[in-house]
């Protein structure tokens, strides 16, 4: 196990010094940095301007020693402001330059600041993620007992009409979208026209305080996309298990099907379901911006969307510097829970 886990854990890190600087790449494209230029500086700025702004500030500079930059594994770029004062990305408010550390980088913790909110990116993606960590926890908590006890409950009986019915509302549920979905029970359960006004049909109290009435609709909208897949994913295989030999042979024993499915099938069966289980937590970080919008949850996926369409490089820089850390750690786990659930793979 101890081999494996550094094999694996040296994989993480390279992969995510890969995808770090393909989006570093992406965010420093010509077309980025001018209009970087523009709402920093002013709208009115010809390209010679713009071009020596993006010069004086250190972005013309190669690729690569930019990256090495914003790791921080070299020394900052510094230069003189309008008013012949040093400035730079480690010359911050209230820093003299002579007290400034040279490295200050993502290594260092530190993840730049903000244009748009004008604040620290690890303070912002902190307040961000913890609001997306709630709905995230709520979502899990209803989504994977549910989906389990769906898969278990259709995959026992193959071909039965519960199979039938399980299947069919499991097919729903994945197929439409959490922009319709949402509208939907935003539609039925909180608004006037129907008369249902059991929920609000905005989140943005749940930031605060989360109660039943304004976070049962954003919960519900993310868990039933969510639940289909895995309900799926079980019931193919506990139907699958349901056939093997063994299952047989404990069937010529005399036990009961209670039994059976308990002892011998239900562990077995969630094998496969607990690596899409895993999966779902990178998918729930990353792709809740359209319910975070929907019900104006200003959480990890709304912000993201906030940096991507104000070209607010730190912040998206942080909010993909997060997301790949979640999707490496994630998929580690899937692996290892993965080794340990099933004997022959541990074995071999």
């Amino acid at each position: 196990m101890v081999p494996f886990l550094i094999r694996r854990v040296g994989l993480m890190l390279l992969t995510a010094l890969c995808l770090t600087f393909i989006v570093f790449w992406l965010t420093n494209l010509p077309p980025n940095l001018e209009k970087l230029a523009k709402t920093q500086g002013t709208v009115r700025m010809t390209d010679a301007q713009t071009a020596s702004w993006l010069e004086t500030r250190g972005y013309a500079r190669p690729l690569p020693v930019k990256y090495a930059e914003w790791l921080g594994l070299i020394p900052a770029w510094t230069y003189e402001d309008s008013y012949g004062n040093a400035a730079g990305r480690c010359i911050g408010d209230g820093i003299a330059p002579e007290d400034a550390p040279r490295r200050c980088g993502v290594l260092q913790g530190d993840w730049g600041q903000s244009s748009v909110f004008r604040e620290p990116v690890s303070e912002i993606i902190g307040k961000r993620l913890w609001l997306t960590g709630k709905l995230m926890f709520w979502v899990l908590l209803v989504m994977v007992p549910s989906a389990l006890l769906i898969g278990v409950l259709a995959g026992m009986r193959e071909g039965s009409r519960l199979d039938r019915t399980l299947s069919t509302f499991s097919i729903a549920t994945t197929a439409t979208p959490e922009y319709v979905s949402g509208v939907i029970l935003i539609a039925v359960f909180a608004s006037s026209a129907v008369g249902l006004k059991w929920f609000n049909g905005t989140a943005t109290g749940a930031m605060e305080d989360a109660t039943f009435a304004n976070f049962t609709l954003p919960v519900a909208t993310i868990a039933l996309f969510g639940m289909g897949y895995v309900a799926r994913m079980t019931r193919a295989a506990m139907a699958e298990v349901m056939t093997a030999q063994y299952i047989r042979t404990a069937r010529l024993k005399g036990l009961s099907f209670g039994a059976i499915v308990w002892k011998h099938a239900l562990r077995n069966a969630l094998i496969a379901p607990f690596t899409v289980i895993m999966l779902q937590i990178p998918w729930l970080l990353n792709g809740v911006v359209i319910v975070e919008t929907l019900f104006n949850y200003k959480g990890f996926g709304w912000t993201l969307v906030q940096a991507a369409s104000n070209n607010d490089v730190s912040l998206l820089l942080g909010c993909s510097v997060v997301a790949v850390v979640v999707v490496l750690l994630t998929q580690l786990i899937s692996d290892v829970g993965y080794v340990l659930l099933n004997p022959r793979i541990r074995i071999a």
